[in-house]
């Protein structure tokens, strides 16, 4: 074996040396040789180096351009200048960088996470950094472009009827949750306000929420209750309390379901006993190793059932060797490829909104394992919502 590598490298030297040293015909012909990528062919010193008429500085590539989840149109979706210029949208990426609640009709809520932030007043144990998680998912996200077939469907979901763009984020202060927050609500009202690009599926566009920690979901769930059904006044909460205050709201029903759940309990039983009393399953992170993906799969359809149906996406539900870049990291969790798995087998659930929370790039490793995931599973939440269409109450007027 050693002597074969040996040659190996001795060949591929003195190949290049000769290329380099003794110009000589190709031995391809020449119909048969690689053509340039891009117009023709250029010879530095040349007559043809001011000639840029070949050069192509229009379409866009992956890794240029601006800065938006997987390279898609970037629309102003807040101020509504390019909104109200025909800059329609049938499904909106919405950033929310916030995270200073880290200090600690209805709706079936798919909710996909750890323990350590459900139920009670008890803040998140977790760091700050979640508020740089939507530009992180989106640096993650470089590697999609639309015209990419998954090799799993054969379908390019981005370039199916839904028109797909990135809102950026909503500009929200650190300095005041409370008013952080109210921004965040009116953020989500003015952009699923907007007339949808297709009507013949839904006059109103859906959204996919970047966290942001967990917080930024009961803005969500407010708009989305404000579109498909009324919606409550809003009442005090922190990182730990949203799904309570959803539950008080009136934003959520009672087959709603959590999906990963591990980590210790720290009110047991009142925990569980208040998180069935806020109309919730669960399944926890271990019991996909007895029924494996198709029984969480079905549970979790078994649950919600024709409900409509929003999905939060907790990146802290995949375990750390996989998503290290979160504020509440919790050994045992779920692999990218087993939660992707689950999220696929969803299909057909009437998902009216989706959210993918708790990302803090700063804790990443340097292969980025943690925004490639939440970037991917994005993908997969878009492809539910671009699959099965959801009427809204605007539709029934």
């Amino acid at each position: 074996m050693n002597r074969l590598i040996t040659y190996f490298i001795f060949a591929v030297r003195i190949q290049h040396a000769l290329s380099w040293a003794l110009p000589h015909p190709p031995s391809i012909p020449q119909a048969q040789q690689q053509k340039p990528m891009f117009g023709a062919a250029y010879s530095p010193g040349s007559e043809d180096d001011d000639d840029y008429s070949d050069v192509d500085i229009v379409d866009r590539r992956q890794f240029q351009g601006s800065h938006t989840y997987a390279n898609l149109p970037h629309v102003d979706c807040l101020s509504g200048a390019e909104a109200e210029k025909g800059q329609r949208y049938d499904i909106a990426i919405l950033g929310a960088p916030f995270d200073t609640a880290n200090c600690d009709g209805r709706y079936a809520l798919l909710h996909i996470k750890t323990w350590a932030d459900i139920g009670g007043d008890r803040p998140s144990p977790g760091g700050p950094g979640a508020r740089y998680g939507p530009s992180g998912i989106r640096t993650g996200s470089q590697r999609i472009h639309g015209g990419d077939y998954s090799i799993y469907t054969g379908k390019s979901i981005l370039d199916r009827w839904a028109t797909i763009v990135d809102c950026g984020d909503a500009p929200l202060t650190w300095l005041d949750n409370k008013y952080a927050l109210r921004q965040l609500d009116k953020a989500h009202r003015v952009v699923s306000g907007r007339k949808a690009s297709n009507e013949s599926h839904s006059v109103t566009p859906r959204i996919v929420t970047f966290g942001g920690d967990h917080t930024t979901t009961l803005s969500a769930l407010r708009s989305v209750h404000q579109r498909w059904g009324p919606v409550s006044p809003h009442r005090r909460l922190n990182h730990a309390t949203f799904l309570h205050i959803a539950n008080e709201e009136h934003l959520i029903s009672n087959t709603s379901i959590h999906a990963g759940t591990r980590g210790p309990i720290f009110r047991a039983p009142e925990d569980v006993r208040n998180d069935v009393r806020c109309g919730f399953a669960m399944i926890r992170a271990r019991d996909l190793d007895k029924i494996g993906t198709d029984g969480v799969i079905r549970q979790i359809k078994d649950r919600v059932g024709d409900s409509k149906v929003y999905i939060s996406v907790d990146i802290d539900v995949l375990d750390p060797a996989f998503a290290p870049a979160t504020g509440t990291a919790e050994p045992g969790g779920w692999s990218t490829r087993e939660l992707l798995t689950i999220l696929d087998g969803l299909q057909g659930l009437s998902v009216v909104g989706a959210d993918v929370v708790e990302v803090a790039p700063i804790y990443d490793n340097p292969g980025e394992t943690t925004v490639l995931a939440a970037a991917e599973v994005t993908l997969s939440l878009i492809e539910l919502m671009v699959e099965n269409p959801v009427k809204s109450l605007a539709d029934t007027i």
